[in-house]
């Protein structure tokens, strides 16, 4: 399970452009997928927070907040850009975050209510994705002729390839590595 920090160091430039869809509208935003009880997915829109060391999501007491806790798996994916189909998504564990002075400078740099009954989670990055899309033009489809540009990091300690597309299927360790679809 790498941190943020750790993914970006391995592959900057891809995660400067999954933080730049996150946070297109200012603060972050995005979709948070959760595993509820019952094994099914649930989905909620959130605020994650991205700094240098992390990537973070302050979250309310609430359905999602239980599934955190108790199961921890999660994906993240980019709310939609107005001006291109380009979509960024990440997946990993979250865990609480427990350092009071850590939850108190995010809280403060991130405007959280100091009321709210939140807890903050760090997300841990499993596997890290972006596709990109050409701009439609003038008569143009607005796919490539190939289809989308993608690319995907994986974390050596996290999923394998065929992890990826099949959860139940974990096991044998991969490499970090980004390709290019």
């Amino acid at each position: 399970m790498a941190s943020w920090s750790d993914f970006a160091a391995d592959e900057p430039r891809l995660a400067d452009g999954i933080r730049l869809l996150l946070q297109q509208y200012g603060p972050g935003f995005g979709y948070l997928a959760t595993v509820r009880a019952d094994g099914g997915p649930r989905v909620h829109p959130v605020s994650p927070v991205i700094t240098d060391d992390g990537l973070y999501c302050f979250v309310i007491n609430s359905p999602k907040r239980r599934d955190l806790e108790r199961d921890g798996r999660y994906a993240l994916h980019s709310f939609p850009a107005e001006e291109s189909d380009d979509e960024a998504y990440v997946a990993g564990q979250a865990r609480p975050v427990t350092d009071d002075a850590t939850v108190a400078r995010l809280a403060l740099a991130s405007r959280a209510a100091p009321h709210a009954d939140w807890r903050l989670f760090e997300f841990t990055v499993d596997v890290a994705m972006l596709a990109r899309r050409e701009q439609a033009g003038a008569g143009s489809s607005g796919e490539r002729p190939g289809g989308p540009a993608v690319q995907v990091w994986l974390d050596p300690a996290g999923a394998n390839p065929e992890a990826v597309a099949h959860p139940a299927r974990r096991g044998r360790r991969a490499g970090r590595h980004v390709r290019a679809a």
